[in-house]
């Protein structure tokens, strides 16, 4: 059997105000009393496309096809806590994007387009400009859902968009480690 790559394409949180910021949050969070998947500081960022397990071979193709990829810079603004599916019952606890969503959808759909051709999974949900922070791993509780609701409105920053990246997902006990597989820059 030939080896798997698990693989998505993202946008990297690097911005150090930013992370700090969404750590605070994370920690905030934590103390609810419910147990949360905390995203690492080095692992947030912004999924453009899941691909999910593929053939090693079929990365190569990927990386001809996102090596195309033509955008230029742009900013995102994060503010606000929100939660999928619903404050209420949330499973995955997000900070949203209130500047440069409609960027990102288009750069989203020119990821889509380049890798049409490839015959890959079909993605399972349409793209919503978001960053997931945390998952919830145990019965929420309406400590939790109060704390999201209150932090719906925190302002926490903006990044300069000038990179995308075809990362690989090695997933451990410990969680899911992150590595770079290709780079494209922002077209200056």
């Amino acid at each position: 059997m030939s080896e798997r790559v698990r693989c998505f394409i993202a946008i990297d949180i690097e911005n150090s105000s930013v992370v700090e910021k969404i750590v605070r949050i994370q920690e905030e969070l934590s103390s609810c009393g419910v147990r949360l998947k905390l995203v690492e500081p080095e692992n947030l960022h912004i999924t453009l496309r899941f691909i999910g397990e593929i053939p090693k071979l079929i990365v190569e193709s990927i990386k001809e096809s996102i090596s195309n990829l033509k955008f230029e810079e742009f900013h995102v603004t994060f503010s606000g806590i929100g939660a999928f599916p619903q404050p209420e019952r949330p499973r995955v606890i997000w900070a949203g994007v209130v500047e440069g969503g409609d960027k990102l959808f288009v750069l989203s759909k020119k990821v889509n387009d380049l890798l049409s051709k490839l015959k890959l999974p079909k993605e399972d949900k349409e793209f919503t400009p978001h960053l997931t922070i945390a998952r919830v791993k145990s019965f929420p509780s309406s400590r939790l859902s109060q704390t999201i609701k209150r932090l719906s409105g925190v302002h926490i920053g903006a990044i300069t968009v000038n990179e995308v990246r075809l990362k690989k997902s090695t997933l451990t006990p410990k969680g899911p480690k992150y590595s770079t597989l290709l780079s494209v820059k922002a077209k200056t």
